[in-house]
């Protein structure tokens, strides 16, 4: 049968691209730094053998058999995902694949240390090959799929999403949340708190971070928790690579980045056994990927309610203060400061930055917008959004974040996407199971038996629309986003 040759030709593309996981978290975490250049002349061809893999000749002919056949509900599904990374794959010829593979691995490396040494200058030759190779990319399918260079490469990571939602959704946004920023700074300007006092040692911080892990259910028989640059879930369903970083003055950067990829590995750990090895069987977009992330560390870490169950374990682990008492606690963990760092910022100043990437992003792909703009037009943009100035700031300015630096345009809306998303889940669980009050004192297996049934099991099976309407009864809205928001730091 075509459907089975499909299957298990898609199931040796999944091996290969395990392969492609474990060797990037690797080089992320553990590789020498002289060993980039090989390792990134080996990703590549692990790329190109992948990109083959996707345009062998007898794919199109299985496809069209493939439809002819007798096939279950979730078969039909099934060859509509693998039929959907085919049609993806096919648009761009393998030395162009190849291509943007080195120059996103020599240019992700390099920005390790000229972040460092706030050095835009040597970072933009290297990033003028990569957005210069993404707009290519960008044409190629934008042609063959008729959209726009920015549409074509979101669809990538939100399938289904385009700029007119995004512009609608983000636009909303923006005309409460600025007037919300400054209300919850006026209120919190009277609220006191203890800031915890360090330092607090890596190893103590890492033993807290594993003890929150497994209380959040994470299976450590298939995954682990490292340290790098930049915290990530790498890995696939059965082996989770999760990353932290540490700063011994401020313990709760690393706790609660744990706590957000755990969100992203419960994901991965929960997607339904049977059809891993298959597009079907894997997540279904990077927002959703994003709203089990935000749902673990800002619908339930920040809750009071859980706070109150951490509060013992800082205790426990960093050592006794009052800064650890619950009330002190939630207090710390949801203080509202404009800032320049997009992955320390705040629950409600965090759409903020994703709205100032996404801007810059799409005039970028589009052609509205050269690479030697870029420090001039984020300034101008964090000065619109959050009052703050950039100039000569690169290091916490336009280089602080990984994504660029390989090309991974059209992944920043996923962020916001994903806070919208989990807000959305949340205010559908607690109608269903009751207040977060109650569900979030002691056992936590509730709330994640909600998300296996309504989130996990059903991978790639339904679409993201029909995803959120099925578990809230609703199409996809803000308004839960602005109520929790409202709700959590005005009430």
């Amino acid at each position: 049968m075509s459907y089975s040759a499909l299957e298990q030709h898609f199931e040796q593309l999944h091996h290969l691209q395990h392969l492609g996981a474990i060797c990037g978290w690797d080089q992320a975490t553990m590789m020498p730094a002289g060993g980039n250049e090989a390792r990134a002349e080996a990703l590549g061809t692990l790329a190109v053998l992948c990109h083959q893999q996707l345009q062998d000749e007898r794919l199109a002919g299985w496809f069209n058999d493939a439809g002819n056949e007798v096939l279950s509900l979730q078969q039909q599904q099934s060859l509509k995902e693998m039929q959907r990374v085919w049609r993806d794959a096919t648009l761009l010829p393998a030395d162009l694949v190849r291509a943007r593979s080195l120059a996103g691995s020599r240019c992700e490396h390099a920005w390790r240390s000229l972040r460092k040494n706030n050095d835009w200058h040597g970072f933009l030759p290297l990033f003028e090959e990569v957005v210069a190779l993404s707009r290519h990319a960008a044409s190629a399918r934008a042609d063959a799929l008729g959209l726009s260079r920015y549409d074509s490469l979101l669809e990538q990571y939100e399938p289904g999403m385009r700029t007119h939602t995004l512009d609608a959704l983000f636009d909303d946004i923006n005309q409460w949340l600025p007037g919300l920023i400054g209300q919850v700074q006026e209120k919190q300007g009277h609220e006191p708190f203890l800031q915890p006092q360090g330092p607090f040692a890596t190893d103590r911080q890492k033993a807290l971070g594993l003890e929150i892990m497994t209380q959040l259910g994470f299976d450590f028989n298939r995954g682990r928790l490292d340290v790098s640059a930049h915290p990530f879930c790498g890995g696939v369903s059965d082996d989770v690579r999760l990353t932290t970083r540490y700063d011994e003055n401020d313990a709760a950067q690393a706790l609660m980045g744990i706590i957000h990829e755990t969100g992203h590995a419960r994901y991965e750990q929960g997607l339904p056994v049977t059809w891993r090895k298959w597009p079907v069987g894997q997540a279904r977009s990077m927002g959703v990927h994003e709203s089990q992330s935000l749902f673990f560390e800002m619908q339930l870490a920040r809750h009071p309610a859980f706070l109150t169950q951490l509060s013992p374990l800082l205790n426990q682990y960093l050592g006794e203060q009052p800064a650890f008492a619950p009330e002190n606690l939630a207090r710390l963990y949801t203080r509202v400061k404009p800032g320049f760092i997009r992955v320390d910022a705040d629950e409600v100043t965090y759409p903020a930055h994703i709205m100032l990437r996404y801007q810059i992003e799409r005039d970028l792909i589009d052609g509205n917008m050269e690479p030697r703009h870029l420090p001039e037009r984020w300034d101008q943009l964090m000065q619109h959004y959050l009052g703050l100035s950039t100039k000569d700031n690169y290091k916490n300015g336009c280089l602080q974040d990984i994504h660029w630096t390989d090309g991974s345009f059209g992944y920043f809306p996923s962020y916001t996407l994903g806070a919208i998303y989990a807000a959305q889940l949340a205010e559908a669980m607690q109608q269903q199971l009751g207040p977060f009050e109650k569900l979030l004192t002691g056992d936590l297996t509730a709330v994640f038996d909600w998300l296996q049934h309504h989130v996990w099991q059903h991978a790639s099976l339904l679409s993201t629309d029909a995803l959120l309407t099925q578990a809230s009864g609703q199409a996809l809205t803000v308004r839960p986003f602005r109520h929790h928001l409202e709700q959590r730091y005005l009430s």
